[in-house]
């Protein structure tokens, strides 16, 4: 299921502070410390322009520590030429942290994936996630809250931009 967030269209409607906040979860991250994801390159655009602004609370960084010395996870880490300390310090340098989110009303069939959704929609955040659980969260999140879920960002060319 690909849930595509074209930027800048999918902010249509967002009406916070300046850049937008991104939270992306754990596999988007792996994707964009460790691995060559071919959708990164679009998040580290928008990320080196300033037209965004990553954000992240304390789960989201215990969760990262865990994750990378999973068994399935710790030996492609290695293979990448990474290790576990430096994806940690990759992220603590990219990131802006913020306080906890409180849960929204809206439960997470998946609990580990509950703070994505409480944080993104807490900041009226552009969420990127692959967990199915969280993607099927997006239209009540967009409802209720103004966060917007999604698994891809695509950046517009200029032209699909300009009005004819």
């Amino acid at each position: 299921m690909k849930i595509v967030l074209k930027w800048p269209a999918c902010n249509a409607g967002y009406e916070g502070p300046w850049p937008r906040p991104m939270v992306l979860d754990t596999n988007v991250v792996l994707d964009m410390l460790i691995f060559d994801d071919p959708h990164i390159p679009s998040i580290r655009q928008l990320l080196a322009q300033g037209d965004v602004r990553w954000i992240a609370d304390e789960a989201q960084r215990i969760e990262l520590g865990r994750v990378l010395h999973y068994s399935q996870i710790a030996p492609r880490v290695s293979f990448y030429g990474k290790t576990a300390e430096g994806v940690m310090a990759a992220f603590d340098a990219a990131v802006e942290y913020v306080a906890e989110a409180p849960k929204i009303r809206f439960t997470c069939t998946d609990p580990d994936d509950q703070h994505f959704l409480d944080l993104a929609s807490q900041h009226q955040a552009l969420l990127v996630s692959k967990d199915k659980a969280v993607l099927k969260q997006r239209k009540r999140v967009a409802q209720n809250y103004g966060a917007t879920v999604g698994n891809i960002v695509v950046l517009e060319p200029v032209e699909a931009m300009v009005a004819v």
